[in-house]
């Protein structure tokens, strides 16, 4: 336990420690209901880093990923009377084969045209879900999904303690797969496609074989992150396709940092949190937050995690060389 706590992981393991005591001594639901969301979008744009950051495809078409989850969740649940615990990881099948689906017309492209048909392919799967309003809803979407339960204990009645802890351990569970993955040989082999295409070819990796893996794998959790929004806020609605979800789950991964797995977590608690907190300010808090991407991005290229790693370089510095002059 020592040896952990003096390890690399120790902050990583006081803020896990932070996250399951805080229910227990913050008595408001509301916070609770904060950080559940920021769990979602932490869990939605760490994954898109992986196809994005480390990958190096830009995928637009990652948030259909995430809706396409969140209605196969209401339509299993609502339509077919399947558990919520069972269309939670189904979700997550739905994203892997949407994102097989988009995955074959760009495994050649490259640049815009890859961002063109991914963002293409989000509108279509909206506009299937607008036609289809017999099954979706339409425009109307899907409420009053079945919530959450266990035996008689109902996950919707007990102040959201329930559902913080499943997207809690939704949340850990995303980050040791992406932690694992980009540290296996296919992740390896992900990076060195990213960095120098003509080279990691000509040693025998497969671009489109990659595209398809790193699309695949990025869409599992952002898929089962979708089925357990539905299944939290009971509601299915054909908004969770448009810009406004885009954008926001793009600004979580600019301003945590690109090509990192916990940066884009980091970013999607400062902006879940921070805009909270500035709901007074009216708009002035869309500014606020847009200027300080803005300059993050300027000087520190990395995003809050590198600029968190230069801070903690600088206080340690002087130790160093204050040990290495006795």
């Amino acid at each position: 336990m020592r040896k952990l706590l003096a390890g690399p992981h120790a902050p990583k393991l006081i803020c896990l420690a932070v996250l399951i005591v805080l229910p227990l001594v913050v008595p408001s639901p509301y916070i609770r209901h904060l950080l559940i969301v920021a769990f979602l979008y932490g869990i939605v744009a760490s994954n898109w880093d992986l196809s994005m950051g480390y990958g190096g495809i830009f995928n637009f078409g990652h948030i259909a990923f995430f809706a396409l989850g969140v209605y196969a969740s209401a339509i299993l649940s609502k339509s077919f009377g399947i558990t919520p615990w069972a269309t939670i990881p189904m979700a997550g099948v739905v994203g892997v084969i949407a994102a097989l689906i988009v995955s074959l017309p760009v495994l050649r492209l490259k640049g815009i045209y890859v961002v063109l048909v991914t963002f293409a392919f989000s509108q279509l799967c909206l506009q299937l879900i607008l036609s289809q309003s017999e099954v979706t809803g339409g425009s109307l979407g899907m409420p009053l999904l079945p919530p959450l339960k266990l035996g008689d204990y109902n996950f919707a009645r007990d102040g959201k303690f329930g559902y913080y802890y499943v997207a809690l351990f939704l949340l850990v569970a995303s980050t040791v797969y992406l932690h694992r993955l980009v540290r296996s040989h296919f992740g390896v082999s992900m990076v060195a496609l990213r960095d120098n295409e003509d080279y990691a070819i000509s040693r025998g990796i497969s671009l489109a074989r990659q595209r398809l893996l790193t699309l695949a794998s990025s869409a599992l959790f952002t898929g089962i992150a979708g089925g357990f929004y539905a299944t939290y806020l009971r509601v299915a609605s054909p908004e969770i396709f448009g810009f406004g979800v885009l954008s926001l789950s793009l600004s979580m991964l600019l301003l945590g940092g690109i090509n990192s797995i916990y940066g884009p977590i980091i970013g999607a608690f400062l902006i879940t949190i921070g805009s909270e907190a500035m709901l007074d300010l009216g708009p002035w808090r869309f500014l606020i937050i847009a200027t300080l991407i803005v300059l993050v991005m300027r000087f520190y290229p990395g995003g809050v995690l590198s600029a968190l790693q230069a801070l903690h370089g600088n206080v340690t510095r002087p130790r160093n060389h204050a040990g290495a002059k006795l």
